[in-house]
C-alpha cells in the first residue's frame, strides 16, 4: 500500500499525491505494469476523499504515467528510457551569465482563422498601464534595452512560469524577440547552420522554408499517434529536433510520458543533440493543470523553450521569448549580444507590468473560462447538424481547435474548393502535409477562438450542403 506524508501539503492534496506517486515512478520505485491501490483503498489510507485520489490518477492517466482497465484497476504505464536519464550525480553547468543592465474577405465565414476576437483584449487594462509606465520610466524607456530584453519583462516571465508551468528558470536566461521567427533565426546562428534540423510532419510549413532560409538543412519527420517518431528522427541523424510536445498543430496530438522520455534520451545521445520545444498555446488547457513542459523534465541542458503572448493576448503583439540551457545562454552573450532587442522598450515595460500586477493571470483565467464555454457551444451545435456517421469530432481538452472528419468521396481540395465558392473558408490536415505525395485525410482544422457565434449556424448549414 502506497504511504505518503499530505500533512504538510501545499495547495490541493491531490496535486500533491499526483508529485508523491509520479516521483515514485521516475525513480523506479514503482515497476512498469505495478498495480495500484484502487481509489477507496488508497483514500482510506491515506485519511484523504476518493476525488483527491481519482483526480492525482486522472492526472497521471493524462501524462502517461498511469493507465487504467476497466473492472481490473490502475497500473504504472511501461516507460522505457525513465530511469538512464537520471544518473547518480548530475553534471550541471556553471552559470557564468553577467549583463549590463543598461485580411481576408469579410462576407466569407473562416473556419480557418485563429485571430483573437478584439472584444476579448483588455484594451482598457493595457492602455492605463501604458500611460503609467510612460509617466513612472521616463528615463528607462529611452535607454537600450539590453540584447535579452529588459530585466523587468524578464524577471516577469520567469515568475509567471514559475507559478504557472512549474519551471524554475533564471532571468538571464531569458530571450526577449519580436516573435518566435525572429527567435529562429538566432537559435540557428547560436546552433549553428551545419546542424540537421528536423520538424514534425504534418505541421508548420513556414518553419522549413525559415530553417532553409538561414541556409541550415531541414528535414520532415513523419508522426504516428504519441508524436514526432524518434526511430524516423534517428534514422535521419536529425540533430535538432523542432517540436510541440504540449499540443501539436495541426493534429491536437499531446505527446505522452513515454515519448518525452524518448525524446529527452535521444537528446543527451550527442553533445549536438538539442530539443526545441513550442510552447505555443499551453495556457489554453481546459481541463486539468497544464502538463509540464519537457524544459521542466530536462537535467542535461539539452532543451530550448520557445512561447509567446501572441496566442494569449493577441497575435499582433509580436512579443516571444526563448528559454535557454545555461550552457547555450553563455554562449549566446558570447557571441550574439551585439544584436539588438527587437522589442520596443514601450512595450517590454507595459508587458512586464501587466504580468508582474497579476493582470495576465486574471486575462488568462478568463479566458479559459470564455473558450471553454464557447468550444462546448461550439461542438453542441455541431451534433446537431451532423450524426456521427458523417462527422466525427477529433478533440483534446487543450488549444484552441479541434478536428472535423468528415465522412465524404470528395477530395480535401474539392471539398475547399465547394466550401469556398459558398463563401466558407476551412483548412485541412493534408494542407499541412510535407511530403509530395499527399493523402486526403478528410480531417479538417476548426479554430473556434474568433468565430462570429451569431453567424455559426449559416457556417454549419454551408458545410452541410456540401456533405450531401
Amino acid at each position: 500500500m502506497l504511504s505518503y506524508n499530505l500533512s504538510e501539503a501545499n495547495g490541493p492534496l491531490y496535486k500533491s499525491l499526483y508529485h508523491f506517486i509520479r516521483k515514485d515512478i521516475q525513480s523506479g520505485k514503482l515497476k512498469s505494469n505495478e498495480k495500484l491501490p484502487s481509489k477507496r483503498a488508497l483514500a482510506q489510507n491515506l485519511g484523504i476523499s476518493t476525488i483527491s485520489i481519482e483526480n492525482a490518477y486522472d492526472q497521471l492517466i493524462c501524462e502517461g504515467y498511469i493507465y487504467s482497465l476497466p473492472k481490473r484497476g490502475y497500473f504504472v504505464s511501461e516507460i522505457e528510457n525513465i530511469n538512464q536519464i537520471k544518473p547518480k550525480t548530475v553534471p550541471k553547468e556553471e552559470a557564468k551569465i553577467n549583463i549590463q543592465e543598461t485580411g481576408k474577405d469579410s462576407d466569407c465565414f473562416d473556419f480557418s482563422s485563429n485571430r483573437v476576437e478584439k472584444h476579448n483584449f483588455p484594451f482598457s487594462i493595457w492602455a492605463k498601464i501604458l500611460r503609467e509606465t510612460i509617466s513612472q520610466k521616463e528615463d528607462d524607456l529611452l535607454e537600450l534595452s539590453p540584447c535579452g530584453g529588459v530585466h523587468e519583462l524578464r524577471e516577469a516571465i520567469a515568475n509567471h512560469l514559475e507559478s504557472f508551468r512549474g519551471m524554475s528558470v533564471n532571468p538571464d536566461q531569458i530571450i526577449v524577440g519580436a516573435g518566435t521567427e525572429y527567435l529562429y533565426g538566432l537559435l540557428i546562428k547560436l546552433l549553428g547552420n551545419d546542424k540537421t534540423y528536423c520538424i514534425e510532419n504534418p505541421g508548420y510549413k513556414k518553419l522549413k522554408k525559415i530553417y532553409e532560409s538561414n541556409g541550415a538543412k531541414c528535414l520532415t519527420i513523419d508522426m504516428d499517434e504519441q508524436g514526432l517518431s524518434v526511430g524516423k528522427l534517428r534514422a535521419a541523424n536529425g540533430q535538432i529536433a523542432h517540436i510541440s510536445p504540449t499540443h501539436h498543430f495541426p493534429t491536437g496530438i499531446c505527446m505522452p510520458a513515454n515519448r518525452r522520455y524518448e525524446m529527452l534520451a535521444w537528446a543527451n545521445e550527442s553533445e549536438n543533440n538539442y530539443i526545441i520545444e513550442d510552447d505555443y498555446d499551453s495556457e489554453f488547457r481546459l481541463k486539468g493543470k497544464p502538463l509540464p513542459p519537457l524544459f521542466s523534465l530536462d537535467i542535461f541542458g539539452k532543451v530550448i523553450y520557445m512561447n509567446t503572448f501572441s496566442k494569449s493576448l493577441a497575435s499582433t503583439i509580436r512579443i516571444s521569448y526563448m528559454i535557454l540551457p545555461e550552457k547555450l545562454a553563455n554562449l549566446f552573450y558570447e557571441k550574439l549580444a551585439f544584436y539588438s532587442c527587437t522589442v520596443s522598450t514601450f512595450e517590454q515595460y507595459t508587458l512586464a507590468s501587466f504580468i508582474s500586477k497579476g493582470f495576465f493571470e486574471k486575462h488568462i483565467n478568463r479566458m479559459r473560462l470564455h473558450y471553454g464555454r464557447k468550444r462546448a457551444r461550439i461542438i453542441e451545435t455541431i451534433k446537431k447538424y451532423f450524426n456521427e456517421n458523417e462527422c466525427k469530432i477529433i478533440e483534446n481538452d487543450s488549444g484552441l481547435h479541434f478536428i472535423l472528419e468528415f465522412n465524404t468521396r470528395l477530395s480535401d481540395e474539392e471539398f475547399k474548393e465547394t466550401l469556398a465558392s459558398k463563401g466558407i473558408l476551412i483548412s485541412s490536415i493534408s494542407d499541412f502535409e510535407m511530403n509530395e505525395k499527399t493523402q486526403s485525410s478528410h480531417q479538417f482544422i476548426l479554430n473556434y477562438s474568433s468565430i462570429d457565434m451569431g453567424k455559426l449556424n449559416f457556417g454549419l448549414k454551408k458545410l452541410r450542403e456540401v456533405l450531401i
